[in-house]
């Protein structure tokens, strides 16, 4: 693992930079393929809006449970050997979709998912810290907003490419007949199957991919950050736990509400806009809508950042922003038509979130683990304990959806964004507890 800031010249930064833009963009593949992965599985595996969002829970739920046992992996066999067992973890799962496909048991995908998500679970836990003291701290933000584009690029491909591999033109009449229940019996069972076995093959062709991937960081020569090349700017002074930073720990529920409010915008838009009288085939495009937007947030990163804006003022208008169009889908009026359909006003606010997620996550994540010391590792491992923010909110919002309607559901980024911005003008400030007493007295 890692420990400090370290500074390498830039020319021993670029194998690094580029295999992280690699591994970023793996994580965009394998992560937002989700948005179109859970309406198909809620078709497919005829499951409520609920249960089809316990994809995004069995995906992510494992950052929560694996983060800590991979930081001691990866501080046991090196951060080398840790890109690869998490690969190779995410080819475990990756193949179980097979198996998964062939008997049409939703568990078992949920347990393929599991593991894939123990895999990232790894590769975040090196990938995270490594991009942020790959250089100084004052321009983490963009190098974070550079992993970002090779995140979100793959992003707008994952939904589009699975899509194109398993949907059919005619599959809108299928998908009628499936949920009007014109069907039954074994004629219900065989369309159900033919529909579910698509997806062996993008998944194998990915199992092979990452597989092959695993293979060539064996061969690939990093640099060593070893733990006498790195020093802290911190000593960690009075500090005698992990918990004694408070920005540290208000930082981790900041990433937390972010990923959730981030996940929420892009995996649930094709069932919001399938209320609309968009088919499943029309619908796809808008994850790839959102993902494009946030596309924007991070060149606008790279091209301000630190240079005309520093990344704790472009946090500040990201959150206060996001919290505006949070309300917006709630309460704007107004339709416009595409494809034929009358699209409300609220969808593209929600698409529009993603200018503003991009650049959150760059904010927070320097801001919550400088100066940390020997807690650096640690700490690293909080944050990305907090991804599970991606599982959790998800099946919140498929309740509320579910009992008063997917546009309420908005209502869960509400709190969201509201602690994201008490952490962007006030909380990443706090380095003793009592600090935060005293405003809580004030008041």
């Amino acid at each position: 693992m890692f420990k400090g800031n370290v500074q390498q010249k830039p020319s021993s930064n670029l194998l690094p930079m580029l295999m992280l833009g690699t591994l970023f963009f793996i994580f965009g593949l394998v992560s937002w393929v989700n948005s179109i992965l859970i309406p198909y599985f809620k078709v497919a595996c005829e499951l409520t809006h609920t249960q089809s969002y316990l994809v995004a829970l069995a995906f992510y739920i494992a950052y929560l449970v694996m983060s800590i046992p991979a930081a001691k992996l990866i501080g046991r066999i090196g951060p080398k050997r840790g890109i690869i067992a998490g690969l190779w973890l995410m080819v475990a799962g990756t193949v179980l979709f097979v198996p998964a496909a062939y008997t049409r048991a939703y568990p078992v995908f949920l347990t393929g998912l599991f593991t894939i998500g123990t895999g990232l679970s790894i590769l975040q836990t090196v990938a995270n810290p490594y991009v942020t003291i790959l250089g100084p701290i004052e321009s983490a933000a963009r190098r974070i907003s550079i992993m970002g584009l090779c995140n979100k690029i793959a992003g707008i491909i994952a939904p589009l490419l699975f899509a194109a591999v398993i949907l059919k033109s005619t599959d809108s009449e299928l998908f009628e007949v499936l949920k009007s229940n014109s069907v039954a019996g074994a004629e219900k069972d065989l369309l159900l199957d033919e529909l579910i076995r698509r997806v062996i093959v993008p998944y194998s062709i990915l199992s092979l991919f990452l597989f092959l991937f695993g293979c060539a960081i064996h061969f690939i020569r990093l640099p060593d950050l070893s733990n006498e090349q790195e020093k802290s700017t911190h000593s960690s002074g009075d500090h005698k736990s992990i918990g004694s930073y408070p920005y540290l720990i208000l930082g981790v529920f900041a990433i937390f509400f972010h990923v959730a409010a981030q996940v929420i915008s892009i995996d649930t838009i094709i069932s919001y806009a399938e209320s609309m009288g968009f088919n499943l085939h029309e619908a796809k495009i808008f994850p790839s809508i959102t993902l494009s937007c946030a596309l924007v947030g991070y060149f606008i990163g790279i091209l301000l950042i630190p240079r005309f804006a520093s990344q704790q003022r472009m946090f500040r208008i990201c959150t206060v922003g996001g919290l505006i169009l949070s309300v917006c889908v709630l309460v704007i009026p107004g339709e416009v038509q595409i494809y034929g359909h009358a699209t409300s006003l609220s969808i593209w606010c929600l698409s529009l979130m993603g200018v503003c997620n991009a650049l959150i996550y760059a904010g927070i994540w320097p801001l919550a683990i400088h100066d940390l010391g020997r807690w650096t590792n640690l700490g690293s491992s909080f944050m990305v304990m907090a991804l599970c923010g991606n599982a959790f909110m998800p099946v919140i919002y498929g309740l509320i959806a579910d009992h008063y309607g997917l546009r309420i559901g908005y209502i869960v980024l509400i709190p969201c964004f509201l602690y994201l911005i008490f952490y962007a003008f006030y909380g990443y400030k706090i380095n003793h507890w009592s600090e935060l007493w005293k405003l809580k007295k004030d008041k």
